[in-house]
């Protein structure tokens, strides 16, 4: 017979060999969504996670847009899926939500990373720059959040990771962004306190200066190439680098860790060094 009628009888180097997402309780991954995971810090999660051993939901608003991020997670023999929403639509959420629930499973791992940028002066911004900011990184976390918590109070876990930035502390010509990403903060410490009993943490984790297509934007807009506003801000940080997309990734993981069990409520710079 083969030892595939006999499992018991599998070597035991076989065994050790087995993906990490089928050594997890009931032989089942967790399912885990991010955000904004067509490429950056989102991408960089996505596939983090999945060496992690889950399975992941990569998720922005154009499905087609993920799916350089999926092709990665799948080639290095991970599982993920492309779901198109946009995370400030109740509607599109709830879809998605329920798409992944049933193609990975209950989501119990979640990370708000979806953003955008619209950077001006106070007295150019526009209500329009204003409202669009805020809906996509504030409304689109609440939205989320609500959707998913569902999951994880029936199974009684879950982890919520939301993508705060250096910038709350302030930044001249993003009122917006400021006001978004502190306003991410609060909206984590409540949601620890609201849903705790149910053995969910959520935390934030704060990026500083990461190289991104976004602070690129940001380099456009203040008239400097992204090398030499790559340096000047290097100059000024204590680790004298830039952050790279996977120093905020590994944050992620760890937070997004059943290791992590204890720690909820907080918000984790990871800006190579201290800010305040």
């Amino acid at each position: 017979m083969s030892q595939t009628d006999h499992p018991e009888q599998e070597p035991q180097d076989a065994i050790l060999k087995l993906p990490a997402e089928q050594k997890m309780q009931d032989n089942q991954p967790r399912a885990a969504i991010v955000t904004g995971a067509a490429r950056g810090i989102g991408a960089a999660t996505a596939r983090r996670l999945a060496a992690d051993g889950m399975a992941v939901a990569v998720l922005d608003l154009d499905a087609g847009s993920c799916n350089a991020t999926v092709d990665a997670i799948t080639a290095a023999g991970g599982r993920a899926i492309a779901v198109g929403a946009d995370v400030s639509q109740d509607d599109q959420v709830e879809t998605a939500v329920s798409a992944v629930a049933q193609e990975l499973g209950p989501p119990t791992v979640l990370v708000n990373n979806a953003g955008v940028l619209r950077d001006n002066l106070l007295f150019k911004m526009s209500e329009a720059d204003w409202d669009t900011v805020l809906s996509v990184h504030l409304r689109g976390s609440f939205l989320m959040s609500r959707s998913v918590q569902k999951h994880m109070v029936d199974q009684r876990y879950g982890r919520i990771v939301n993508l705060s930035s250096s910038s709350a502390l302030g930044n001249r010509g993003q009122a917006n962004y400021s006001a978004a990403k502190a306003g991410m903060q609060g909206l984590t410490k409540t949601l620890a306190i609201e849903l705790g009993q149910f053995g969910i943490t959520a935390n934030a984790v704060a990026p500083g200066f990461i190289a991104t297509d976004m602070t690129a934007a940001t380099a456009a807009r203040l008239g400097m190439t992204f090398e030499d506003f790559q340096a000047r801000v290097a100059s000024q940080v204590p680790a004298r680098r830039i952050g790279e997309v996977d120093d905020v990734a590994h944050a992620i993981s760890f937070l997004a860790s059943e290791g992590a069990r204890y720690i909820s409520g907080q918000v984790i710079y990871v800006a190579g060094g201290p800010l305040c």
